[in-house]
């Protein structure tokens, strides 16, 4: 080996060396950083740092209101029928049109049960193993808290003197088996609709009954004389109920703007309500102050 060649071998390993360094740090992986750091943005250092940061909502998004929450909630059917071929036909095509449904096979304690559910509307059938569903009907229609609860017959029974028996002790609607699932859906949607849009003639909360058409009050089935402005001031509280009102409020409300009225007169009033339909005025269960604010009806369905 000559020494010319001898001597470039250290300068061509040296080279070598250097360029497989190079290309070593070219080639090398990235050291991992995570999608999401905590890097300073303009507004500071984020508070959780290493967590995604979720886009603020759209400016034209329009808020959610409860009355759209009220109207996305489900209405409830309660479904009176011992076939079960047809219960589950009925509650399935129900279901599928956004209500919610609950079945029963016998009309044992129905209304309690319609106490207790609240339905938007009422399918009934009329040969029941236990009860003829006329006279359960005509049970119904008694009470005051139902007369306004759309009641639909769907029965077996054809003849034109069942149909108009079951409309006379008030049914609103009357379908006869065999029947069709789209038009029976359509009936109840057209039922449940036309109660939407009419306020309850009926407001009951707890033992307090209020009758808007008769302008009557009863407290555990007790009929409360009341003045016209005490009605107004009750039905008001009891058509918002758990809301807290300030005393201007109720004013504006209840005896309107032309009024010429002080903010304590609204303190009088309470006060006379509370002797008619509290078991004792000086500690109400219902009708309570909220100090610093103003008044609210308490529902005993939601106090603790």
């Amino acid at each position: 080996m000559s020494k010319a060649y001898t001597g470039i071998r250290p300068i061509l390993k040296s080279k070598f060396n250097r360029l497989s360094g190079r290309h070593q740090r070219i080639v090398a992986p990235r050291p991992f950083r995570p999608a999401f750091s905590g890097a300073v943005s303009r507004g500071g250092p984020h508070k959780n740092a290493g967590e995604p940061r979720h886009s603020p909502p759209s400016p034209n998004l329009s808020p959610v209101t409860a009355s759209d929450i009220i109207r996305a909630m489900p209405r409830r059917i309660l479904v009176i029928e011992d076939d079960r071929n047809i219960a589950d036909l009925v509650e399935y095509n129900l279901q599928k049109s956004g209500f919610e449904v609950h079945t029963r096979d016998r009309g044992h304690h129905l209304l309690m049960l319609l106490r207790q559910l609240k339905p938007a509307l009422l399918i009934l059938d009329v040969m029941l193993p236990d009860q003829d569903g006329f006279e359960l009907c005509r049970d119904i229609r008694k009470e005051k808290e139902f007369q306004s609860l759309p009641i639909l017959f769907l029965t077996a029974k054809g003849e034109e003197v069942d149909k108009v028996l079951g409309l006379e002790l008030g049914a609103d609607d009357y379908m006869t088996k065999p029947f069709s699932p789209r038009e029976l859906v359509a009936r109840v949607r057209a039922h449940v609709r036309r109660t939407e849009a009419e306020p309850a003639s009926i407001v009951s909360h707890g033992p307090i009954l209020l009758n808007r058409d008769e302008c009557s009050v009863r407290v555990e089935n007790r009929e409360v004389k009341l003045s016209a402005t005490e009605f107004k001031l009750l039905e008001y509280f009891l058509s918002h109920p758990n809301r807290v009102f300030s005393r201007n409020q109720l004013l504006d409300s209840v005896w309107g703007t032309e009024a010429f009225v002080t903010p304590r007169t609204v303190d009088v009033h309470i006060r006379r309500l509370r002797e008619k339909i509290e078991r004792d005025s000086e500690k109400p269960a219902f009708l309570k102050t909220v100090r610093g604010f103003g008044y609210k009806f308490e529902s005993p369905l939601t106090s603790d």
